[in-house]
């Protein structure tokens, strides 16, 4: 029987009251996986930041490899939101180890026959060891894997960034070029209306800085030709 429009639009209100009173999730387990969506990573949908880590203690993390990187664009900030994501990851690699000998150990006890307590946690640290050779192997794999990430998006980020360097160096000095020649001629100079994003106060302390260094390095090319 098809539902007649009467029907559906009682459903679409009893719906629209029913969101009205829900607030979200009310047992513990619904709250956790709550709180786990508020820390999933906003392009990835992975968890970065555990519920049982810090947030905060995160954001300062990024923050610290954004002051010391400086991303601009955004890619490089994006590389350098997944330098911060891996080394979360891989700091957290140590900790979860030794939590888990841990756990597993202390469950070797019972099968040790001694009572001289320091002897009976080496016996069974060496158990876990034995029987848990497989889990801390993938531990160490995954610990490798997160490594060989790092380490290829430290280089992509480098070489992005240097490539952005070279190119702001070389529009740089375009722009010197060009403001040496409007002020030679007296004439105001719009660094923009030539398509670059620098002030021209920016250029004036880049043309500023050349001329200085140009002349330090011409000083002692100079006392050298006075001494001959």
């Amino acid at each position: 029987m098809t539902p007649s429009p009467n029907s559906d639009h009682r459903r679409a209100g009893i719906n629209a009251t029913n969101a009205q009173k829900s607030t979200g999730p009310r047992t513990v387990a619904g709250k956790q996986r709550s709180s786990l969506n508020a820390l999933r990573h906003g392009l990835t949908g992975h968890v970065v930041v555990l519920a049982t880590e810090d947030l905060v203690a995160y954001q300062h993390h990024l923050q610290g490899l954004v002051d010391h990187f400086q991303p601009k664009g955004a890619l490089e900030e994006q590389l350098v939101q997944s330098l911060a994501d891996t080394t979360w990851r891989l700091n957290r690699v140590p900790a979860t180890e030794a939590t888990y000998l841990t756990l597993v150990t202390e469950g070797q006890l019972d099968s040790i026959r001694t009572n001289e307590p320091r002897a009976a946690s080496t016996l069974a640290l060496a158990q876990t060891f034995l029987h848990q050779s497989q889990a801390l192997a993938n531990i160490s794999l995954y610990e490798q894997r997160l490594a060989r990430l790092f380490d290829r998006t430290l280089q992509q980020l480098r070489d992005v960034q240097a490539e952005r360097r070279e190119q702001d160096r070389r529009q740089m000095n375009d722009a010197a070029q060009l403001l040496e020649m409007h002020q030679e001629r007296d004439l105001p100079y719009d660094p923009a209306q030539d398509g670059f994003v620098f002030s021209t106060a920016e250029i004036q302390t880049f043309t500023d800085r050349r001329d200085r260094l140009e002349e330090a390095y011409s000083e002692p090319e100079q006392h050298l030709a006075a001494a001959s």
